[in-house]
């Protein structure tokens, strides 16, 4: 048996396997599955065609001394796989949003924790036992290896890959790759970016972009300064917003130099 309440608002073709709940304030869109032992809490808002697995428990309340109870959410969008485990907690007051969100197509592995308020894009990967604190916002197509913990506030690039194990105290910008200990620059995501349909001399122009951050020897505004200067380009403007927004700063060159990985 399962324990779906009333008011619950369930979708069409919805499957709920056995011992799975579902709280009252809860909505799940059509033709997702809730596996066994699954909890859906007061605020869950799953999108259609998910895949929640057995022991995953989506809206629990923040681990946040600063809750205060207050109405808060966690949505999940469509398509996404939260795979065994999972934790995704509410958002807070505190942060002014009240929202903790997953995109869609994205795939959470099993054992993520996801705490209040955090923000991760579409078609993200976030590898097994991958910890994120609250308030870390993961862009769209980032990759975060197994076991990586995130500190709170941290941004994560969209289309970066950080390696497993890492400890992320700062800002990964857009496209790179990063890992070392503590975590460091170590080339362009080209694999990724070209799997995704980005041509070679976009590639070649964001190369362009890091070495200059990376390779110059400028400080940040310096960098940022001459990354102006070169053509125009969305790549270009996406990484300039990134790194002058970063209040965490983001990660350094390894200290063996800006060399490509292979993660």
């Amino acid at each position: 048996m399962n324990n779906v309440h009333p008011d619950a608002k369930v979708g069409a073709n919805v499957v709920v396997e056995p011992f799975a709940t579902i709280h009252q304030d809860v909505v799940v869109g059509e033709g997702t599955w809730i596996g066994a032992n699954a909890v859906l809490m007061n605020g869950a808002r799953i999108g259609k065609n998910c895949r929640i697995y057995p022991g995953a428990v989506i809206a629990g309340e923040p681990q946040d001394l600063k809750f205060k109870g207050e109405f808060s959410t966690a949505e999940i969008g469509d398509n996404t796989t939260i795979r065994e485990y999972v934790t995704v907690n509410r958002g807070t007051a505190a942060s002014g949003k009240l929202r903790t969100v997953v995109g869609s197509n994205t795939l959470v592995m099993s054992y993520v924790h996801i705490a209040h308020d955090c923000r991760i894009g579409s078609n993200a990967i976030l590898a097994g036992y991958v910890g994120l604190a609250g308030e870390v916002e993961v862009g769209d197509w980032a990759i975060v290896g197994g076991g990586a913990l995130a500190h709170q506030f941290v941004h994560i690039g969209a289309h970066a890959m950080i390696s497993g194990g890492s400890k992320i105290g700062k800002d990964v910008p857009p496209y790179v790759l990063a890992g070392h200990d503590p975590l460091a620059y170590g080339g362009v995501n080209t694999i990724g970016l070209r799997r995704r349909g980005y041509t070679a001399e976009q590639v070649e122009k964001i190369h362009d972009i890091y070495r200059i951050v990376y390779q110059s020897k400028l400080n940040v505004t310096q960098a940022c300064e001459e990354i102006e200067k070169l053509p125009a380009s969305a790549e270009r403007d996406v990484i300039l917003r990134f790194v002058r927004s970063s209040k965490r700063g983001v990660i350094k060159a390894n200290v063996s130099g800006a060399v490509e990985m292979d993660l």
